[in-house]
Protein backbone atom coordinates (compact mmCIF):
# COMPACT_ATOMS: atom_id res chain seq x y z
CA UNK A 1 0.00 0.00 0.00
CA UNK A 2 0.41 3.65 -0.94
CA UNK A 3 0.38 5.73 2.01
CA UNK A 4 -0.50 9.45 1.49
CA UNK A 5 0.41 11.44 4.33
CA UNK A 6 -0.86 14.62 4.83
CA UNK A 7 -3.46 17.24 4.16
CA UNK A 8 -7.50 16.71 3.26
CA UNK A 9 -9.39 19.50 3.12
CA UNK A 10 -12.45 21.09 1.49
CA UNK A 11 -12.10 23.56 -1.39
CA UNK A 12 -15.00 25.93 -1.56
CA UNK A 13 -15.23 26.66 -5.40
CA UNK A 14 -17.36 29.25 -6.51
CA UNK A 15 -20.27 28.30 -8.24
CA UNK A 16 -23.27 30.53 -10.14
CA UNK A 17 -26.47 31.25 -8.32
CA UNK A 18 -29.98 31.88 -9.25
CA UNK A 19 -30.07 34.95 -7.90
CA UNK A 20 -27.14 36.49 -9.87
CA UNK A 21 -23.54 36.36 -7.68
CA UNK A 22 -21.56 33.05 -6.93
CA UNK A 23 -21.77 31.04 -4.02
CA UNK A 24 -19.66 28.48 -2.71
CA UNK A 25 -19.62 24.85 -3.21
CA UNK A 26 -17.78 22.48 -1.15
CA UNK A 27 -15.65 20.21 -3.07
CA UNK A 28 -13.39 17.51 -0.99
CA UNK A 29 -9.57 18.74 -2.10
CA UNK A 30 -5.99 18.83 -0.39
CA UNK A 31 -2.75 18.21 -2.56
CA UNK A 32 -2.45 14.38 -0.59
CA UNK A 33 -5.68 13.89 -1.00
CA UNK A 34 -5.99 14.47 -4.47
CA UNK A 35 -2.73 11.78 -5.08
CA UNK A 36 -4.97 9.18 -2.55
CA UNK A 37 -7.95 9.82 -4.88
CA UNK A 38 -5.59 9.24 -7.87
CA UNK A 39 -3.74 6.00 -6.99
CA UNK A 40 -7.28 4.26 -5.89
CA UNK A 41 -8.61 5.36 -9.01
CA UNK A 42 -6.06 4.04 -10.63
CA UNK A 43 -6.66 0.81 -8.89
CA UNK A 44 -3.08 0.91 -7.08
CA UNK A 45 -3.36 -0.55 -3.40
CA UNK A 46 -3.43 3.02 -1.28
CA UNK A 47 -4.17 4.61 1.67
CA UNK A 48 -4.33 7.94 3.55
CA UNK A 49 -2.94 9.23 6.82
CA UNK A 50 -4.20 12.86 8.15
CA UNK A 51 -6.29 14.36 10.55
CA UNK A 52 -9.93 14.35 9.92
CA UNK A 53 -12.72 16.03 11.43
CA UNK A 54 -16.00 14.41 12.72
CA UNK A 55 -18.03 17.27 10.99
CA UNK A 56 -19.96 17.29 7.96
CA UNK A 57 -17.21 18.01 6.12
CA UNK A 58 -14.60 15.64 7.79
CA UNK A 59 -17.71 12.94 6.87
CA UNK A 60 -17.57 14.22 3.25
CA UNK A 61 -13.83 13.67 3.07
CA UNK A 62 -14.23 10.50 4.12
CA UNK A 63 -16.69 9.18 2.14
CA UNK A 64 -15.05 10.22 -1.00
CA UNK A 65 -12.04 8.55 -0.40
CA UNK A 66 -13.82 5.30 0.26
CA UNK A 67 -15.75 6.14 -2.92
CA UNK A 68 -12.39 6.25 -4.97
CA UNK A 69 -10.87 2.73 -3.28
CA UNK A 70 -8.93 4.75 -0.42
CA UNK A 71 -8.40 2.46 2.77
CA UNK A 72 -9.17 5.01 5.64
CA UNK A 73 -7.57 3.05 8.63
CA UNK A 74 -4.84 5.45 9.12
CA UNK A 75 -7.18 8.49 9.53
CA UNK A 76 -7.10 9.94 12.64
CA UNK A 77 -10.28 11.56 13.65
CA UNK A 78 -10.76 14.62 15.93
CA UNK A 79 -13.23 16.91 17.25
CA UNK A 80 -11.90 19.98 15.53
CA UNK A 81 -12.97 22.51 12.59
CA UNK A 82 -12.25 21.04 9.04
CA UNK A 83 -9.86 22.93 6.78
CA UNK A 84 -11.71 24.89 4.48
CA UNK A 85 -9.93 26.63 0.57
CA UNK A 86 -12.04 29.48 -0.43
CA UNK A 87 -10.62 29.67 -4.20
CA UNK A 88 -10.61 32.08 -6.70
CA UNK A 89 -10.28 31.04 -10.41
CA UNK A 90 -8.89 33.50 -13.31
CA UNK A 91 -8.23 32.32 -16.23
CA UNK A 92 -8.18 28.78 -15.10
CA UNK A 93 -5.65 28.96 -12.11
CA UNK A 94 -6.75 28.72 -8.65
CA UNK A 95 -6.24 31.33 -5.71
CA UNK A 96 -7.38 30.52 -2.21
CA UNK A 97 -7.96 31.74 0.98
CA UNK A 98 -7.48 29.23 3.79
CA UNK A 99 -9.12 28.81 7.34
CA UNK A 100 -7.13 26.57 8.53
CA UNK A 101 -6.92 27.62 12.26
CA UNK A 102 -6.63 24.97 15.27
CA UNK A 103 -7.90 22.44 12.45
CA UNK A 104 -7.99 18.60 12.73
CA UNK A 105 -5.79 18.11 10.28
CA UNK A 106 -3.20 20.89 11.35
CA UNK A 107 -3.07 20.05 14.95
CA UNK A 108 -2.47 16.59 14.31
CA UNK A 109 0.22 15.49 16.29
CA UNK A 110 3.21 12.33 15.47
CA UNK A 111 1.27 10.74 19.16
CA UNK A 112 -1.77 10.84 17.51
CA UNK A 113 -0.85 8.40 13.97
CA UNK A 114 -1.06 5.00 14.15
CA UNK A 115 1.20 2.31 14.21
CA UNK A 116 2.81 1.26 10.05
CA UNK A 117 2.39 -2.10 10.25
CA UNK A 118 4.27 -4.49 7.01
CA UNK A 119 1.26 -3.74 4.48
CA UNK A 120 2.48 0.22 4.23
CA UNK A 121 5.20 -0.64 0.98
CA UNK A 122 5.55 3.40 0.44
CA UNK A 123 5.16 6.71 1.91
CA UNK A 124 3.71 9.72 0.11
CA UNK A 125 4.09 13.81 1.23
CA UNK A 126 3.60 16.72 0.04
CA UNK A 127 1.60 20.25 0.03
CA UNK A 128 1.12 22.23 2.85
CA UNK A 129 1.09 19.81 5.35
CA UNK A 130 4.87 20.13 5.51
CA UNK A 131 4.64 24.03 6.18
CA UNK A 132 1.83 24.34 8.97
CA UNK A 133 2.76 23.73 12.22
CA UNK A 134 2.55 21.69 14.53
CA UNK A 135 0.96 19.11 12.07
CA UNK A 136 4.07 19.43 9.76
CA UNK A 137 6.22 18.37 12.51
CA UNK A 138 4.42 15.70 13.05
CA UNK A 139 4.65 14.45 9.18
CA UNK A 140 8.59 15.12 9.86
CA UNK A 141 8.27 12.35 12.64
CA UNK A 142 6.62 9.75 10.97
CA UNK A 143 8.90 9.84 7.86
CA UNK A 144 12.16 9.83 9.64
CA UNK A 145 10.75 7.20 11.80
CA UNK A 146 9.33 4.91 8.95
CA UNK A 147 11.30 6.19 5.95
CA UNK A 148 14.23 4.10 6.09
CA UNK A 149 12.85 0.28 4.97
CA UNK A 150 9.78 2.27 2.98
CA UNK A 151 9.90 3.90 -0.31
CA UNK A 152 9.43 7.70 0.50
CA UNK A 153 8.20 10.63 -1.97
CA UNK A 154 8.10 14.08 -1.51
CA UNK A 155 6.63 16.93 -3.45
CA UNK A 156 7.35 20.23 -1.37
CA UNK A 157 5.28 22.14 -3.40
CA UNK A 158 6.33 25.40 -2.18
CA UNK A 159 3.99 28.15 -0.90
CA UNK A 160 5.45 30.94 0.53
CA UNK A 161 2.34 31.92 2.40
CA UNK A 162 2.25 29.24 4.71
CA UNK A 163 5.98 28.98 5.56
CA UNK A 164 5.95 31.41 8.96
CA UNK A 165 9.60 30.75 9.25
CA UNK A 166 11.54 29.59 6.18
CA UNK A 167 14.63 28.21 8.48
CA UNK A 168 13.08 26.24 10.54
CA UNK A 169 10.70 24.80 6.86
CA UNK A 170 14.31 24.57 5.30
CA UNK A 171 15.62 22.39 8.46
CA UNK A 172 12.26 20.50 8.58
CA UNK A 173 12.62 19.89 4.73
CA UNK A 174 16.16 18.64 4.58
CA UNK A 175 15.35 15.94 7.29
CA UNK A 176 12.61 14.57 5.30
CA UNK A 177 14.94 14.66 2.17
CA UNK A 178 17.51 13.06 3.99
CA UNK A 179 15.53 9.52 3.82
CA UNK A 180 13.41 10.13 0.46
CA UNK A 181 13.95 8.22 -2.97
CA UNK A 182 11.41 10.64 -5.00
CA UNK A 183 11.60 14.01 -5.17
CA UNK A 184 9.39 16.44 -7.12
CA UNK A 185 9.71 20.26 -7.56
CA UNK A 186 9.62 22.91 -9.92
CA UNK A 187 11.67 25.51 -11.09
CA UNK A 188 10.24 27.93 -8.79
CA UNK A 189 10.12 25.18 -5.73
CA UNK A 190 14.02 24.77 -6.34
CA UNK A 191 14.60 28.89 -6.18
CA UNK A 192 12.98 28.94 -2.81
CA UNK A 193 14.52 26.21 -1.31
CA UNK A 194 17.88 27.31 -2.95
CA UNK A 195 17.71 31.05 -3.09
CA UNK A 196 20.33 32.57 -5.01
CA UNK A 197 21.55 33.10 -8.68
CA UNK A 198 22.92 29.67 -9.19
CA UNK A 199 22.01 28.09 -12.47
CA UNK A 200 19.14 25.63 -12.17
CA UNK A 201 21.01 22.50 -13.01
CA UNK A 202 23.15 23.53 -10.17
CA UNK A 203 19.79 23.47 -8.00
CA UNK A 204 19.56 20.53 -9.30
CA UNK A 205 22.54 18.84 -8.11
CA UNK A 206 22.23 20.39 -4.52
CA UNK A 207 18.89 18.60 -4.19
CA UNK A 208 19.96 15.34 -5.57
CA UNK A 209 23.17 15.00 -2.65
CA UNK A 210 20.41 16.02 -0.50
CA UNK A 211 18.88 12.23 -0.13
CA UNK A 212 16.73 11.67 -2.99
CA UNK A 213 17.72 8.80 -5.98
CA UNK A 214 15.08 10.69 -8.04
CA UNK A 215 14.93 14.16 -8.49
CA UNK A 216 11.77 15.23 -10.94
CA UNK A 217 10.77 18.52 -12.53
CA UNK A 218 7.91 19.50 -13.80
CA UNK A 219 7.49 22.05 -16.69
CA UNK A 220 3.59 22.30 -16.94
CA UNK A 221 2.71 21.83 -20.43
CA UNK A 222 6.28 21.54 -21.58
CA UNK A 223 6.48 17.61 -19.92
CA UNK A 224 9.00 16.62 -17.26
CA UNK A 225 12.82 16.08 -16.74
CA UNK A 226 13.93 13.52 -13.98
CA UNK A 227 17.61 13.07 -13.10
CA UNK A 228 18.56 9.70 -11.99
CA UNK A 229 21.09 8.51 -9.37
CA UNK A 230 23.81 8.61 -11.87
CA UNK A 231 23.16 12.04 -13.06
CA UNK A 232 21.35 10.79 -16.16
CA UNK A 233 18.48 12.78 -17.58
CA UNK A 234 15.78 11.72 -19.17
CA UNK A 235 13.06 13.57 -20.20
CA UNK A 236 9.12 13.59 -21.37
CA UNK A 237 6.77 15.34 -23.22
CA UNK A 238 3.59 17.04 -21.99
CA UNK A 239 0.41 15.98 -23.67
CA UNK A 240 -1.67 18.59 -25.24
CA UNK A 241 -5.02 19.24 -24.77
CA UNK A 242 -7.29 21.79 -23.69
CA UNK A 243 -6.91 23.21 -20.68
CA UNK A 244 -9.94 23.98 -18.62
CA UNK A 245 -8.34 24.47 -15.26
CA UNK A 246 -5.09 23.58 -13.49
CA UNK A 247 -6.13 22.20 -9.93
CA UNK A 248 -4.73 19.04 -9.13
CA UNK A 249 -2.49 18.67 -11.83
CA UNK A 250 0.73 18.08 -10.28
CA UNK A 251 -1.03 16.13 -7.49
CA UNK A 252 -2.44 13.89 -10.20
CA UNK A 253 0.94 13.74 -11.90
CA UNK A 254 2.64 12.45 -8.75
CA UNK A 255 0.03 9.49 -8.37
CA UNK A 256 0.82 8.86 -12.42
CA UNK A 257 4.36 8.40 -11.27
CA UNK A 258 4.07 6.06 -8.71
CA UNK A 259 1.17 4.21 -9.85
CA UNK A 260 3.48 3.05 -12.76
CA UNK A 261 6.31 2.52 -10.73
CA UNK A 262 4.53 0.20 -8.83
CA UNK A 263 3.40 -1.92 -11.56
CA UNK A 264 6.99 -1.87 -13.00
CA UNK A 265 7.79 -3.23 -9.53
CA UNK A 266 10.21 -0.74 -8.70
CA UNK A 267 8.35 0.99 -5.88
CA UNK A 268 10.96 0.20 -3.27
CA UNK A 269 14.33 1.51 -2.05
CA UNK A 270 16.87 -0.84 -3.47
CA UNK A 271 14.95 -0.64 -6.89
CA UNK A 272 14.63 3.33 -7.26
CA UNK A 273 18.47 3.66 -6.08
CA UNK A 274 19.13 1.67 -9.57
CA UNK A 275 16.34 2.57 -11.33
CA UNK A 276 16.77 2.46 -15.24
CA UNK A 277 15.97 5.12 -17.97
CA UNK A 278 13.23 3.07 -19.25
CA UNK A 279 11.44 2.66 -16.00
CA UNK A 280 11.99 6.45 -15.59
CA UNK A 281 10.54 7.21 -18.74
CA UNK A 282 7.59 5.35 -18.26
CA UNK A 283 7.01 6.83 -15.20
CA UNK A 284 7.09 10.39 -16.18
CA UNK A 285 4.68 9.75 -19.65
CA UNK A 286 2.22 8.16 -17.04
CA UNK A 287 2.32 11.09 -14.40
CA UNK A 288 1.86 13.37 -17.69
CA UNK A 289 -0.86 11.30 -19.26
CA UNK A 290 -2.53 11.17 -16.15
CA UNK A 291 -2.06 15.16 -15.19
CA UNK A 292 -3.76 15.46 -18.61
CA UNK A 293 -7.12 14.23 -18.15
CA UNK A 294 -7.36 16.34 -14.98
CA UNK A 295 -6.30 19.68 -16.59
CA UNK A 296 -8.76 18.71 -19.06
CA UNK A 297 -12.07 19.09 -16.59
CA UNK A 298 -13.21 20.91 -14.11
CA UNK A 299 -11.79 21.09 -10.74
CA UNK A 300 -9.17 18.00 -9.21
CA UNK A 301 -11.35 14.99 -10.90
CA UNK A 302 -8.73 12.17 -11.52
CA UNK A 303 -8.92 9.91 -14.39
CA UNK A 304 -10.44 6.34 -13.74
CA UNK A 305 -7.84 3.66 -15.12
CA UNK A 306 -10.36 3.04 -17.76
CA UNK A 307 -10.13 6.58 -18.99
CA UNK A 308 -6.63 6.48 -19.62
CA UNK A 309 -5.69 6.07 -23.35
CA UNK A 310 -1.82 5.46 -23.12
Amino acid sequence: MILCCGEALIDMIPTPTLSGPDGFVPHSGGAVFNTAIALGRLGIPSGMLTGLSRDMFGQQLQQDLQASNVDTTHVVYADRPSTLAFVKLTNGHAEYTFLDENSAGRMLQYADMPVLDAAVSALYFGGISLACEPGADAYAELVVQHGSDRAVMIDPNIRPGFIQDPDRYRARLARMLAVSDIVKVSDEDLDWIYPGSAPLADKVAQLRAAGPSIVIMTKGRDGASGWLPDGTEVQVAGKLVEVVDTVGAGDTFNAGVLAKLSELGQLSKPALGSLSPDALSQALAHGAAVAAVTVSRAGANPPWRNELTD
